[in-house]
């Protein structure tokens, strides 16, 4: 693993990978260090077979203040086609977190503004605590959330992302859970209770199913109906059915064990 200036990715015997947002001090602001750092983060998490999921945080009061100050008026002084490069590595990163082969869990406290919710919104699954605040900022300091657009659009839906992007207007955890972004919204004194406790269910699941799922589900999209959809879900599900990790399951169930993934699983 490499050593990082704005990250931390730890590593749990267990088979999981956790990767902190680490400029504390900063609020866990993006910079294009960051962006960067995040961006060989992923790759290494990618590469890494033994690996189940991903758990995305950030350390302190704040999961991430969004854009760095000093960093957005470096940008400001620079020429378009410098502006397009800084674009197109934000785009990378969030296009690579989305398209990252296993599941992905990003958890929230405090701040979420701006570019942070683009990670959030990346993620598979989100959750966070009540008294978190989201915004979509960018209209109040002369921007648009561009990049990240695509992605709060498919997990809150086109109106609410109008509504919030349009106004920057604050919101909370519970509303967040209400309109998509997170999965589930908790008491910030319960939080990392509640991480461990999704963490021990990821855990229980096939790893190759996981990826074999996330895989389908991203072929799958919104669901409309089309002949190659359907030969892709028959196929997948034969795939899945003689694997070495189907074979397992199935005969885990018949015989009433526990698959190997779950009997063989250290404990940290």
């Amino acid at each position: 693993m490499s050593d990082f200036n704005t990250l931390e990715l730890v590593t749990d015997t267990r088979g999981f990978a956790t990767l902190w947002l680490s400029r504390e001090t900063k609020n866990n602001a993006f910079n294009a260090e960051m962006i960067r750092e995040l961006i060989i983060a992923l790759d290494q998490v990618q590469a890494d077979p033994s690996l189940r999921f991903l758990v995305l945080r950030g350390r302190g009061k704040h999961f991430s203040a969004g854009a760095d100050l000093a960093w957005m008026q470096q940008s400001a002084e620079l020429d378009y086609h410098t502006n397009l490069d800084d674009a197109r590595e934000l785009a990378e990163l969030m296009y690579n977190l989305a398209k990252l082969k296993i599941p992905t869990l990003a958890v929230v406290q405090g701040a979420a503004y701006g570019g942070a919710l683009g990670l959030i919104s990346c993620c598979d699954m989100a959750i966070g605590a009540d008294d978190a605040q989201f915004c979509l900022s960018e209209v109040r300091i002369g921007l648009a959330p561009a990049v990240i657009s695509p992605f709060v659009v498919q997990a809150i839906g086109e109106r609410a992302a109008r509504r919030y992007a349009l106004t920057a207007e604050r919101f909370g955890g519970q509303r967040a859970r209400e309109i998509g972004l997170l999965a589930e919204s908790y008491p910030a004194t319960e939080l990392d209770l509640q991480v461990e406790q999704w963490v021990a269910n990821l855990l229980q699941n096939s790893p190759a199913a996981m990826r074999a799922s996330k895989d389908l589900l991203r072929e799958v999209g919104n669901g409309a109906l089309t002949p190659a959809l359907r030969r892709y879900c028959e196929n997948a599900i034969a795939r899945i059915r003689v694997s070495a990790e189907g074979q397992e399951g199935l005969r885990a169930f018949l015989q009433k064990r526990p698959p190997s993934w779950q009997a063989q699983e250290p404990r940290s």
